[in-house]
């Protein structure tokens, strides 16, 4: 589902990542942890078009992503996008629209799909999410957890084949974690593969397939976690 090799990122003389290369599935959960400013987001920007890399090559079910550094055309990166899912660290949901409308906002503008369709889609969501007494509420009156869960909503909103997360349970307490957690392993069932950047081991090793530690630009040789 996703196949990345030798990408290379700088900002101005300072190399963030080195030739990085990695792998994942359909289904399968790879996280990827380890010190801040090691090049974790930074590789999940990359993979995700909001950076651009510098050289290497990004494969997304199937379709090059990136070639040598350079990127699809408008177009073709507009279509291969739409099988990535991007939950940031900080949610990013619209504080003026409620729940239902944060989660139908990108299939009618992104896919053009129908109001009703979408709006029907949405509560599935909601339904499968747990969330289905909440679609009329704004992102002020949800707690941490719920705000992370409209968050993978509006993602899922869109079918992705890939789903990433920028440090899903840093502004979570954490007896939220085991809940997202469980959710995560759900998704993965579904055939949906996901790149999970953290800090968090404990998390990490309730939820991976595959862990691999990334510091100084590169991922280090070798799995630190496997599931059996």
């Amino acid at each position: 589902m996703l196949k990345v090799t030798g990408l290379k990122k700088s900002f101005g003389k300072t190399e963030v990542l080195k030739g990085v290369d990695l792998n994942i599935n359909p289904g399968e959960i790879l996280v990827v942890v380890g010190p801040s400013g090691g090049g974790k987001t930074t590789l999940l920007r990359c993979v995700n078009a909001l950076e651009k890399a510098d050289d290497g090559n990004i494969i997304i079910n199937g379709e090059s992503l990136c070639s040598n550094g350079k990127y699809a055309d408008k177009n073709d990166l507009k279509s291969i996008r739409k099988n990535i899912g991007l939950v940031f660290q900080s949610y990013n949901l619209f504080p003026h629209m409620s729940v239902l409308e944060n989660i139908i906002e990108a299939p009618q503008k992104v896919l053009g799909v129908d109001k009703e369709l979408a709006i029907k889609k949405a509560n599935e969501i909601l339904g499968f999410l747990g969330l289905e007494d909440k679609n009329d509420s704004y992102p002020f009156e949800l707690s941490g957890g719920q705000k992370q869960r409209v968050a993978i909503g509006r993602a899922l909103a869109l079918d992705p084949k890939l789903m990433c997360f920028d440090e899903p349970t840093s502004a979570l307490d954490p007896s939220l974690t085991d809940g997202l957690a469980k959710l995560i392993k759900t998704l993965g069932k579904d055939g949906m593969a996901m790149l999970i950047i953290t800090h968090d081991m404990e998390f990490a090793k309730k939820v991976a397939d595959k862990i691999f530690s990334m510091d100084k630009g590169l991922l280090k040789e070798g799995l630190i976690f496997e599931k059996n």
